[in-house]
């Protein structure tokens, strides 16, 4: 089963600081480039979801979806349907998606949910809290995403009720989102206990 993969790295609202989420740099590389190095492996075609200036990351040769026409600004759920309109193009069974300020993620994210979603729609979890960003959806669901889209709805957690879960129990949490400049500071030093 052909298997798509989606950077989550929104648009200009993705920011830290001032900085673009994605182009934050951590271990010397922007924490877009980390993402793709782990998701990239495990996919059969990989592309990042963004609003903005698709430009900003031309250095990863990746295409770069924007939201539909009406959906920019409507936050991941947006970006994950753009993607599946992508997926089916390219083929894909299924899409896998992964936020980009998750700079951990498991080298056998896309196994794991694909074994626990048996055709059907999977999300992580770790240390008890689900991350639905982190998910695999098939793309024969997307009009059902749609259907729900369509009705105002726009959380994850709800486009993935009744989803399967991919327990992930490691440390450091294989989902470790950065969210401030403390967490990035941490994922500095989490990245230089790794090298030594």
């Amino acid at each position: 089963m052909a298997i798509a993969g989606l950077i989550l790295a929104g648009g200009a609202g993705r920011r830290m600081g001032g900085a673009d989420k994605a182009l934050l740099p951590l271990a010397g590389q922007p924490l877009v480039a980390h993402l793709a190095a782990a998701l990239g492996p495990q996919v059969s075609v990989l592309a990042i979801s963004a609003n903005g200036d698709a430009g900003r990351f031309a250095d990863l040769g990746l295409p770069v979806l924007a939201d539909a026409p009406g959906t920019i600004g409507e936050g991941p759920l947006a970006g994950v349907l753009a993607g599946l309109d992508w997926a089916a193009g390219q083929g894909a069974a299924a899409l896998v998606t992964a936020s980009v300020d998750t700079p951990f993620l498991p080298r056998d994210l896309v196994a794991r949910l694909r074994d626990a979603a048996q055709g059907g729609m999977a999300l992580a979890v770790s240390g008890g809290r689900l991350h639905p960003t982190a998910a695999l959806w098939p793309v024969a669901g997307c009009d059902r995403l749609r259907d729900l889209f369509d009705t105002g709805e726009r959380r994850m957690r709800l486009a993935l009720q009744g989803a399967a879960e991919a327990v992930f129990d490691a440390a450091p949490d294989p989902f470790f989102n950065i969210n401030t400049p403390e967490d990035l500071a941490r994922a500095e030093t989490l990245f230089a206990g790794r090298a030594s």
